[in-house]
């Protein structure tokens, strides 16, 4: 898997993600003590509207920054969100009020909307190779759950000499060090289709808006200055919009959407009620949350550095499919354990579970990056990543309000109970969404699935708006 890191562009990328990633695992932490901090035994519900706003500004914001992707040079985005990213985090320590925190929330994950779906739409460019790509996937898995596993070590170690306020200091010091990273990368072109455009597939020409012998030269007078704005907004806002149609067209795509609703429905019972479930249920330490959630990153991890060859035994469908009956599975075992009486069982029973939780929902996530790539075309990833990014966050922004809000009112046992429903209904819904029959392309394979019956008029829709297609499967390898 580590052969992947010989790309020295990619190696530059994942060093990166790493480290942004070390620092907002800390800020998890740190956040989720602040608002016990600040809200004592209501402290899911804060945690929860905090999370929900959080998600409610990828969802908003995500498909509108995929639009605006390929207009902006890569590197210089990337960068500019790193440090508006460091920025807010630096301000969290000194606020004493909860709309303060939900204010610098929202701040901070609108960049971070404008920063991940770029930063993922690029990474199937620098590693065109199918095998290269799988083996990065399973890296940034790996990345990610430094949130749960090695940031969450790191913060009980700092909580032991420091307050949890320099945690933030620390993720901030992750995001300007990414934000190095990334400058000091040569990223590739983001139109690597040579028959593309920015976003349109008509060759070069003249501008269709200009008059034959017209002054082109002459600066635009207001009228014409405003309605190229207004053109200008309106080609972006029908852009967004086509990434999500084209997210719709595959019912692969479908199915990666409930399968995103199973997972954010155990990983949100993980990161909303493990604090009152460590604290106040089970009584223990402070110190004792961050192990938790290392426990989920712990699963994650493991499952994460053997999908590469799962994956290529056992296909995509149906390592996703089956990971996902597992997250309800395993909050409904945490929803029974909370109604008995706790006992010297009830602190490893809980890591336990967790541990599974982050190892089916490594399962289910990690695959995803291939099921898209093989879907759309290169020229339209940007779009498409955000739109996925955006569409996968409304699951978030259902099911973290959920947890948050029924452990403070009626207990974390209803809340488990109420979100094992939820994994339930996205796990059998992508089961039947994806075809059983589908047949899954090999590593040898550069396929782009069919819209299915039915769906032609709306990909031909898509098509008109950005110049885009889903291209037919084909034996000829066709690589970003």
């Amino acid at each position: 898997m580590l052969s992947v890191l010989r790309n020295p562009t990619y190696r530059r990328l994942f060093g990166a993600q790493v480290v942004a990633l070390t620092g907002t695992g800390l800020a998890t932490v740190a956040l989720s003590l602040l608002a016990y901090d600040l809200a004592g035994a209501n402290a899911t519900a804060v945690l929860g509207t905090a999370l929900a706003i959080k998600m409610a500004a990828y969802v908003v914001i995500a498909p509108i920054a995929g639009a605006l992707a390929h207009r902006l040079p890569r590197r210089t985005l990337l960068v500019s969100m790193d440090l508006a990213r460091a920025a807010v985090v630096l301000a969290l320590p000194f606020v004493d009020r909860i709309w303060q925190v939900y204010a610098l929330i929202l701040l901070l994950q609108a960049a971070s909307a404008a920063f991940t779906p770029a930063f993922q739409a690029t990474i199937p460019q620098v590693l065109p190779d199918e095998r290269e790509y799988t083996e990065a996937l399973s890296l940034a898995r790996l990345a990610y759950d430094l949130e749960s596993l090695a940031s969450p070590v790191l913060a009980t170690v700092l909580l032991t000499v420091v307050p949890y306020g320099l945690l933030f200091t620390a993720t901030a010091a992750g995001f300007l060090a990414s934000g190095l990273l990334v400058r000091s990368t040569a990223l590739p072109d983001a139109h690597p289709d040579p028959d593309r455009g920015a976003g349109s597939d008509r060759a070069p020409g003249p501008d269709p808006d200009r008059a034959p012998g017209r002054d082109t030269d002459r600066a635009p007078g207001p009228d014409q200055g405003s309605g190229r704005s207004v053109r200008a907004v309106g080609t972006v806002c029908a852009e967004a919009v086509s990434g999500v149609r084209l997210l719709l067209t595959s019912p692969r795509l479908r199915a990666l959407l409930a399968l995103d609703l199973a997972v954010a429905a155990a990983g949100a019972v993980v990161l909303v009620d493990s604090v009152i479930l460590v604290r106040d249920t089970l009584g223990r330490p402070a110190g004792d949350l961050p192990l938790a959630l290392g426990a989920y990153g712990a699963g994650s991890m493991a499952v994460a550095l053997l999908l590469p060859r799962v994956l290529a035994r056992g296909g995509d469908r149906a390592v996703m499919t089956r990971a996902a009956l597992v997250l309800p599975g395993a909050l409904g075992i945490l929803a029974l354990g909370l109604t008995l009486r706790p006992g010297t069982w009830s602190w490893p029973a809980l890591l336990v579970v967790w541990l599974v939780v982050g190892a089916a929902g490594s399962a289910v996530l990690t695959p995803g990056g291939r099921v898209v790539r093989r879907c759309v075309r290169s020229a339209d990833l940007p779009a498409v990543f955000a739109a996925r990014f955006s569409l996968s966050h409304v699951c978030w922004l259902l099911a973290y309000p959920l947890a948050g809000g029924l452990a403070a009112t009626a207990g974390p046992a209803v809340s488990a109970a109420a979100l094992t429903v939820v994994a339930l209904v996205g796990a059998v819904a992508a089961a039947r969404l994806w075809p059983a029959s589908d047949p899954e392309p090999g590593a040898d394979r550069d396929a782009r699935t069919d819209p299915e019956p039915g769906a032609e008029a709306g990909a031909a829709a898509a098509s008109r708006q950005r110049g885009s297609r889903i291209s037919r499967p084909s034996r000829t390898t066709s690589r970003p």
